[in-house]
């Protein structure tokens, strides 16, 4: 096991977030959870015991940010560990998306991050040490019909975690994005629930129809994620920076 480090990893509650937080307190971490649901957050910290914090952010409000990482500092240090983790993916055919969606897309899947990562980035600095994370999507790496706002926001997130990784490449902290095919959480849960509302299809069917993706021919399980954020996080991993790795059982990008 490493150095224990205090990691801050927004969208926190619940799905991929909680996964990765479990893995970060287990690994022997200190980990500041983040979101908007105060009441899983808590439950969540509770269930992770002393090491494990909860505190309420919008990430699309950089004041919200502020206030949430300076207290985050105080409970447990600097956040050496950034896992930008806070997402939501909307959904709509081109021509009936509107700025609305566009607008709410950028702010929370790449607004969220940049607010975040530059909040966090000079203690990193000043310690020459640090790992940024980027949950980000296969939707970054390929295009997907229909999530046309969502898919624009993700590449924005891989095309930040590279430019920024070039940035840092001298000064101790790395910068990646792991991106996750459809995985087993809430957000496909309401995916799989609007294809059986639009289709008339079952819910295996449903699921089918998202699991096709993978060669593997399943969807890919929180933990199996959380597992590519703690080996991105650890010290082992200073040679990797401005990497964007898909979990997605060998799905072509």
């Amino acid at each position: 096991m490493g150095l224990a480090r205090h990691a801050l990893v927004t969208g926190g509650s619940r799905g991929i977030g909680a996964a990765i937080a479990s893995a970060l307190v287990a690994a022997g971490h200190r980990v500041t959870i983040t979101g908007r649901d105060a009441k899983r957050l808590a439950s969540l910290a509770g269930a992770l015991g002393e090491h494990c914090h909860a505190l309420s952010m919008e990430v699309t409000n950089r004041a919200s940010v502020d206030v949430a990482l300076a207290l985050a500092r105080q409970r447990f240090g600097a956040v050496e560990i950034l896992v930008n983790n806070a997402g939501q993916a909307g959904s709509a055919p081109f021509m009936k998306t509107d700025a609305a969606l566009l607008q709410d897309m950028l702010a929370v899947n790449l607004g969220g991050v940049f607010n975040c990562t530059q909040s966090v980035l000079p203690d990193m600095l000043a310690a020459h040490w640090g790992r940024i994370v980027n949950v980000a999507s296969t939707a970054g790496l390929r295009g997907y019909a229909y999530v046309s706002a969502y898919s624009a926001a993700k590449h924005g997130v891989i095309g930040l975690t590279r430019s920024l990784a070039l940035e840092l490449a001298g000064k101790g902290v790395t910068v990646n994005a792991v991106c996750p095919g459809y995985t087993e959480t809430d957000i496909v849960k309401e995916a799989i629930a609007i294809i059986m509302a639009k289709t008339a299809r079952t819910e295996a069917q449903a699921r089918a129809e998202l699991a096709k993706s993978n060669p593997q021919g399943r969807l890919v399980q929180a933990e199996e994620v959380a597992n590519a954020v703690l080996w991105l996080a650890s010290e082992g991993a200073t040679s990797i920076t401005g990497q964007a790795i898909a979990v997605a059982g060998g799905e072509v990008m």
